[in-house]
């Protein structure tokens, strides 16, 4: 990796947790350089602009969680445990050091629905990532035998994906567990219902 990439990775590393945590808006010019150390001009030597930055830290975060969901889903052999797995992982987030400034995916969706299309596309984009794990993990629960093959896969994926995401940002506006709980427990339910 040449010093430029070690550069603009520290970058990325140093300002993703910003971004998650207090969003594209609310992530300063003074944010990125106390977080680095480095000066505007480093930062923007290695960079565009905030947008590119902001785009690079969402990447980074959103890799991060995947990459967490998908070594503890990597480890179970039955499909529904492996759909289980987003549950235990929402349903204490907060506990989570990947997560714990919440759902990189629901933190920037939220803010960049009709504003910055580059950051937009990229959470479309993790959407549907997100989705297709989903669909495949059902798909291969049906070829097994495990998963009831009527249920409406993509369907259920979508659902599941809203009730999680529905749930941690309850959660974080009202500051009431029991949201997250009642949005976890019905997505549990679901999840039970699918088996054969």
């Amino acid at each position: 990796m040449s010093k430029a990439d070690r550069t603009r990775q520290f970058i990325i590393e140093k300002t993703a947790p910003i971004f998650n945590r207090k969003g594209y808006a609310g992530t300063s010019l003074a944010d990125l350089t106390e977080a680095t150390g480095l000066t505007k001009g480093s930062i923007y030597g290695n960079f565009k602009n905030k947008d590119e930055v902001a785009v690079a830290a969402f990447n980074y975060n959103f890799g991060l969680m995947s990459d967490w969901v998908k070594e503890r889903i990597t480890i179970e052999p039955d499909p529904i445990k492996k759909l289980k797995v987003y549950i235990t992982i929402f349903s204490n987030f907060t506990e989570n050091p990947v997560l714990r400034w919440g759902c990189p995916v629901l933190n920037s969706a939220t803010e960049v629905d009709d504003t910055h299309v580059e950051l937009r596309e990229n959470v479309v984009e993790a959407i549907r990532k997100w989705h297709s794990s989903i669909v495949r993990i059902i798909n291969t629960g049906k070829e097994q035998g495990k998963i009831n093959p009527d249920v409406d896969t993509d369907s259920f994926a979508w659902t599941l994906l809203a009730l999680i995401e529905g749930g941690v940002m309850l959660v974080k506006v009202t500051g009431k567990i029991n949201t997250l709980n009642a949005a976890m427990r019905h997505s549990e339910k679901i999840i039970d219902e699918l088996a054969i």
